[in-house]
C-alpha cells in the first residue's frame, strides 16, 4: 500500500479525477485542499484508492456544535 497526501494526489491527477476515483464530488476535493485538512490517499497493491483524514482524538466540537447538542 502507498499512501500520499491528497494534495500530492491532486497535483498529479487533478481534482475532478481524484474525486472520480474517491466518490465524492470535485468541491469536496477543493473544501478539503482549501482547509488544509489531512487526508492521505491509500493505493493499495490492487489498484483501489481509498483516503482517510487523520484527526485528533477526541476532536473539539466549535462551539455552534457544542451550543446545539447541549441545548
Amino acid at each position: 500500500m502507498k499512501t500520499i497526501p491528497l494534495s500530492e494526489y491532486v497535483l498529479a491527477h487533478g481534482q475532478s479525477k481524484t474525486a472520480e476515483v474517491l466518490g465524492v464530488y470535485q468541491s469536496a476535493i477543493s473544501k478539503a485542499l482549501k482547509h488544509s485538512r489531512r487526508v492521505n490517499v491509500l493505493v493499495h497493491e490492487d489498484g483501489t484508492i481509498e483516503a482517510e483524514e487523520i484527526r485528533p482524538f477526541p476532536s473539539k466540537l466549535k462551539s455552534t456544535e457544542s451550543d446545539v447538542l447541549t441545548s
